[in-house]
């Protein structure tokens, strides 16, 4: 048998935070090998998946982008390809793809305390493409394995595999196309034909605006409104500073700009809920004229950024809707007919294109199956740790963003961690950090992953997530200016996280 290749890191994910990482550790942690393994023929992760019409960012891409590369781009609300660009932009600016193993898919993550190292299976495919589900499988494989002293989950938070699709009766019965947005097909001829987008998030109210102009007619159908927002897609600010200031000055005080009207908007809406909802719906009306129905399609009956608000760039949807090219419907499904979809109230819909957009299939950690001297780990038996690593489990750190802001702002944060932390283990000499509850945790109150967030995505995962805490570090803030104390200036070595070298039993560590 051929020996394993060994990293000192493991990278898992070649999207935004599996390139943050890459970079991170090139510039904190330079003494430290490693590699990405992306399951993937190409980098970018949801921004090389995602094909559907006018795709595009929900956040700015000041504060989406990385703190290390400005934003040039005019635009801050961008499209997917533009945002593509930039990532390989990155890459090749920071000499990072060297390190990327394409089609490279991470099966399974065994940990030995004896050797205080982690076993990585993946599966390899040998030819490019076949990655879509429906194409004619993947094709020949091979197992390759990997070793690494430390592993980086940056895989995201959903299933590439399948999207959330809920059981639509008489769905077989239609005769048109029925399209998810997470495996458009590339050869989709919409035009002049009648479509219908089932859903209210960030998908539907992109697809909506992007489909309208070529489509007969485009319908969103929602069970229920969701809280929308219209800014301007160019940030005026950011385009004039470029002019004046160095780039990175610039680019610096635009993000700090807007990292603080995130945190102010959403501190606003935990406070005085009732003002922030009337102001919304204001600011739709005022779109759409005094004889549109906001009460009904644009007003949810939860508050907001209990479930996230919507963006919509150069009021774009509202535009489509104004023209009479869209159309919102809020009704439930009774079924899909031969032609269209029959909804509730007995009016139907006809249809020549169905889209659901109806969510993602969130996982937990890639769908890596992992284990740790033996024994299964079943993260929804852990506490979490910060919002990133997991009680009891070794040398594991992952990635996952804000459900209330950039993505981005989260993965820097915690990608600065990662290599705060393996140069704790150089300079003391250990080899393994592992997150274990104190005597005083005994009591602790389990709170949800994530708290206060009501959205269908996030509730479907939470039984699959590991618990939070009312203390720290047992916490998952969700809030950037209290994770940068959380995670950016507080000490590695803070008494919960312990550190021991290999050879070293997890009752001998913890006792």
């Amino acid at each position: 048998m051929t020996t394993p290749e060994h990293f000192d890191v493991v990278v898992v994910g070649a999207g935004i935070s599996g390139i943050g990482a890459a970079h991170h550790l090139g510039a904190m942690s330079p003494d430290r090998s490693y590699v990405i393994l992306e399951g993937r023929d190409d980098l970018g992760g949801t921004w090389d998946l995602f094909r559907y019409p006018g795709v595009r960012s929900d956040s700015d891409m000041h504060t989406l982008g990385y703190s290390f590369k400005p934003w040039r781009a005019e635009r801050s609300i961008a499209d997917g390809p533009s945002i593509l660009e930039y990532l390989n932009e990155t890459v090749d600016e920071y000499q990072i793809r060297g390190q990327i193993r394409f089609r490279t898919l991470v099966e399974r993550a065994e940990w030995s305390s004896e050797d205080a190292r982690w076993t990585v299976t993946t599966r390899r495919r040998l030819n490019p493409g076949n990655e879509v589900p429906g194409d004619d499988g993947p094709g020949p494989t091979e197992a390759v394995t990997y070793t690494c002293s430390f592993l980086f989950m940056c895989s995201g938070y959903y299933s590439y595999k399948i999207g959330h699709t809920p059981e639509f009766p008489g769905r077989d019965r239609f005769e048109g196309d029925v399209v998810h947005p997470q495996f458009w097909p590339e050869d989709l001829d919409y035009s002049g034909k009648r479509v219908v987008i089932i859903g209210s998030g960030a998908t539907a109210v992109t697809l909506v605006p992007s489909m309208a102009g070529t489509a007969e007619q485009v319908t969103m159908l929602q069970r229920s409104p969701t809280y929308v927002i219209s800014r301007p897609a160019k940030d005026a600010l950011a385009n004039n500073l470029r002019k004046w200031l160095p780039e990175r000055m610039a680019y610096d005080i635009t993000r700090w700009k807007n990292t603080r009207l995130q945190e102010l908007l959403y501190r606003r809406t935990r406070t005085n809920p009732g003002q922030v909802k009337a102001t919304l719906l204001k600011l739709v009306r005022k779109e759409l004229g005094p004889d549109y129905d906001v009460d009904t399609h644009f007003t949810p009956s939860y508050d907001p950024w209990d479930q996230r608000l919507c963006l919509i760039p150069d009021s774009d949807m509202f535009r489509a809707i104004r023209s009479g090219a869209a159309e919102v419907v809020t009704d439930h499904i009774d079924t899909f007919t031969e032609s269209g979809i029959l909804l509730k109230s007995g009016r139907h819909l006809d249809a020549d294109v169905i889209v659901t957009a109806t969510g993602l299939e969130l996982v937990t950690l890639g769908e890596v199956d992992f284990v740790v001297d033996g024994e299964p780990v079943d993260f929804a038996d852990t506490w979490t740790y910060k919002g990133l690593a997991y009680s009891d489990v070794p040398n594991l750190v992952s990635s996952f963003g804000y459900v209330n802001a950039s993505w981005t702002l989260r993965a820097d944060l915690t990608c600065a961690y990662v290599c705060r932390l393996l140069n704790h283990l150089r300079n003391t000499g250990a080899e393994v950090a592992t997150p274990r509850l104190r005597a005083s945790d005994a009591d602790m109150p389990a709170r949800p992953w994530i708290d206060g967030f009501s959205a269908g995505y996030i509730q479907r995962m939470l039984p699959f997530l590991p618990k939070q805490g009312d203390r720290e570090p047992w916490l998952n803030t969700q809030r950037y200016s209290e994770d940068k104390a959380l995670i950016a200036t507080a000490p590695i070595d803070d008494g919960v996280m312990t550190f021991s070298a290999a050879c070293v039993s997890a009752g001998a560590a913890a006792s």
